[in-house]
């Protein structure tokens, strides 16, 4: 039988007319859902759109007292009490929400993340942490790790920081080594205060292998060094801050000059600061090396550098305080 083309005319009024019935539907269905919603969620909104939270908040507790079964809403009204800094009213409204048995899992763990929100943003750190670790395998890890990490480096507790850190690498597949290397670097300094050289090196190693351009980690090394009179290693370790970051070189200036000075080649010490000033001229650099200068080989060398120094770079902020 031949295929008769007529056949496919009624085909698009088919598919229109179904899709006329769907959006009747949905229509329907939408308008027996917003005559559901009193009328103080609609005010509430309006209040949201012309930014005015405060009076958002009073119709959106009105709603919630018709229709205590609003458990979206009551996550909304939460959140406009923290970022109204109403962080009591957002603590009761988020426990009231975990302490309902008909509360589905994923609102659960909304529930705990947001009133974990709460204790962070009203200081309570241990009960903030409490909570965000009860957030490992949900939806929400990624975001706790990030609030754990902002307690813990509040509380210096660069333990556990370093393994948050790590966490985060593994959830987020992208290497954190710099911010490993720096707590590695704060838990060396810790242990050079309390004279505890042996956990401050091995804190300065461990740095180096994260982030072995950490020139933080090469600095402290340098200051444990010196701290324990080995003035030659602590020099050696602060030179070697050229080849990871030399823009770091003006923070050891002084340090170096004062090794040297130890060690009895103040020469020496003013032609390395010297050669770094000419490679990588920086303020901090110049201010050690004219000191050195000065006290050593008296003001009219030291005038002498700053004249050069203004020739060679002018735009070098903040040498007029040296003339």
């Amino acid at each position: 039988m031949d295929f008769e083309l007529w056949w496919l005319l009624p085909i698009p009024a088919l598919f229109f007319g179904l899709g006329w019935i769907a959006a009747r539907i949905d229509i329907k269905h939408l308008l027996r859902e917003s005559r559901a919603l009193p009328l103080s969620y609609f005010r509430g909104l309006n209040f949201l759109l012309n930014e005015q939270p405060d009076k958002a908040i009073e119709s959106f507790i009105e709603v919630v007292k018709v229709d205590p079964q609003t458990i979206d809403l009551h996550f909304a009204l939460g959140n406009l009490f923290r970022r109204q800094g109403e962080i009591d009213r957002a603590i009761r409204m988020h426990q009231n929400l975990l302490e309902r048995p008909d509360l589905p899992a994923d609102k659960r763990q909304t529930a705990v993340f947001e009133l974990a929100q709460d204790f962070h943003r009203a200081g309570l750190l241990d009960r903030a942490e409490e909570l965000f670790t009860r957030l490992d395998g949900s939806p929400f890890e990624h975001q706790a790790i990030g609030f754990l990490l902002q307690i813990y480096e509040q509380e210096k507790d660069w333990q556990k920081a370093i393994v948050a850190t790590k966490r985060m690498e593994a959830l987020a597949k992208r290497p954190y080594f710099k911010e490993i290397a720096h707590y590695h670097c704060e838990l060396a300094q810790g242990a050079m205060l309390r004279s505890q050289s042996v956990e401050a090196r091995n804190e300065i190693d461990q740095a180096l292998a994260e982030y072995k351009l950490c020139a933080r980690a090469t600095m402290l090394l340098g200051d444990l060094e010196a701290q324990e009179g080995n003035q030659a290693a602590a020099i050696a370790a602060w030179q070697r801050i050229e080849s990871q970051n030399p823009a770091y070189l003006g923070l050891v200036a002084e340090r170096l000059a004062d090794a040297y000075r130890k060690t009895g080649d103040v020469a020496q010490g003013i032609r390395v600061l010297r050669s770094y000033e000419d490679q990588y001229p920086s303020l901090d650099l110049l201010t050690s090396l004219f000191n050195q200068i000065l006290a050593h080989e008296g003001a009219d060398a030291g005038t002498q550098l700053i004249k050069d120094e203004l020739q060679r770079n002018p735009t070098l902020l903040g040498l007029d305080k040296l003339l």
